[in-house]
């Protein structure tokens, strides 16, 4: 007998969703047989059987979510029969509760001694780390169980009361009175509630600051042009993103300070330069993560990069292929859109906006006016690891490279 659990399929992973079986009660399976698939946060994963056997106990109905471990199902081989009988929950260390830290801003009752706390270990480090009383948050996992998640989201709440003023409580926008009563609507998708989370509490924990400049594309579209010729028919073509991305890899060499990783106050600067490319997704954004890009040539870049974007959307990702990034791109060009700013993806300190590339009446050094192509492209950088000036001049080396494209195909 063999128990079927739901995977651990990256680091920061604590529970999957089960998004549908693939076979039923009964059914033999062979070992290696896809029989499920089900959902991390990132991407839809195929779930294959670890045993062959007969399929049996399923215990988790499709579109239900389970910490990691969770026996979710046994395969039974010949004569043999089912032992569990309900889910069985990974092993949970249980917390005493504490008192809150002196400088503890959230006040409650403290709870009686004999309490104890279901948490996740990843869910109490974190609120160790951060010096919280796990008896204040609560949990929305399995059981009322704390996940990560829900200590996140305390310790957003609590750092946006510490900022508000002391002597003037928040007023509500809308009097209570005409608040309006909404009904129906759609509940988020694990994909666009994990979006929400993550995005939130980074623009409360990380200060970003925006620097914009101005590239003149023109060289690089004509090369593009010639490259794109010289390719078969049936070949795909190079993108203005593979552009970007590679003049961005030939930029972070020079700038190692702009490919780092900051985490818990150490900044670390690194010469592996792995870009992760946005990807819309019908349900929200995956970051799939082009690696090693200062070891790759232009054409390498574009062939890779279009075999991640087509994983990407059929949702079969591995973790591997959308964690790890020290630098992202995000594009919004192909849309017409003129700039925008993005939000970082930490533990990493920068992320790139890039825009479109449009013809535009442009002032020569003679004086003489021209039509050139041009794009805008604004760096989202975290304060805490750069300045203004190292953001410019990374942006300022961005911009020779690709208005002086011929190096990055040599």
């Amino acid at each position: 007998m063999a128990q079927v659990i739901m995977p651990k399929m990256g680091d920061g992973m604590t529970e999957g969703t089960l998004l549908r079986w693939l076979k039923k009660e009964g059914d033999v399976v062979e070992r290696g047989e896809v029989i499920a698939e089900i959902e991390t946060d990132k991407a839809s994963v195929e779930l294959p059987a670890e045993s062959s056997g007969k399929l049996a106990n399923i215990l988790v109905k499709e579109g239900d979510t389970v910490p990691v471990g969770t026996v979710i199902a046994e395969i039974l081989g010949e004569g043999e029969q089912p032992q569990a009988a309900a889910i069985a929950q990974p092993a949970v260390a249980e917390t005493p509760v504490a008192a809150p830290p002196p400088t503890e801003t959230v006040k409650a009752e403290e709870p009686p001694l004999q309490e104890r706390v279901k948490a996740s270990p990843l869910a109490r480090r974190i609120a160790q780390e951060a010096g919280i009383d796990l008896a204040m948050v609560k949990g929305t996992g399995p059981g009322g169980r704390i996940v990560e998640r829900d200590v996140q989201q305390f310790l957003a709440a609590r750092q946006a009361a510490a900022r508000l003023p002391v002597s003037e409580p928040p007023r509500p926008t809308v009097p209570p009175a005409e608040t309006p009563t909404l009904t129906g609507g759609e509940p988020l998708s694990r994909m666009r509630r994990l979006i929400a989370e993550r995005t939130t509490l980074t623009k409360q924990t990380v200060p970003h600051f925006y620097v914009t400049m101005d590239i003149d594309m023109t060289e690089a579209m004509a090369l593009r042009e010639r490259l794109n010729a010289a390719l078969p028919e049936e070949a795909p073509k190079l993108s203005v993103n593979d552009f970007v991305t590679k003049a961005c890899a030939l930029a972070l060499a020079r700038y190692p300070q702009v490919n780092a990783l900051y985490q818990n106050e150490r900044i670390y600067p690194s010469s592996e330069i792995h870009i992760g490319i946005a990807v819309a997704l019908p349900d929200g954004l995956i970051v799939p993560v082009l690696r090693h890009c200062e070891r790759k040539t232009l054409r390498q870049i574009a062939h890779e990069t279009r075999q991640l974007v087509e994983k990407a959307r059929a949702g079969r990702l591995t973790p591997e292929e959308y964690s790890g990034a020290t630098f992202s791109v995000s594009n919004l060009g192909m849309y017409g859109v003129d700039d925008f700013i993005a939000i970082i993806n930490p533990p990493a300190v920068a992320i790139l906006a890039v825009g479109a590339v449009q013809k535009q009446p442009v002032v020569l050094e003679d004086d003489t006016i021209a039509v050139r192509q041009r794009m805008k492209v604004t760096l989202s950088a975290d304060h805490r690891a750069l300045d203004g000036a190292v953001a410019a001049e990374f942006l300022r080396e961005l911009k020779r490279i690709l208005e002086n494209p011929y190096q990055m195909v040599e």
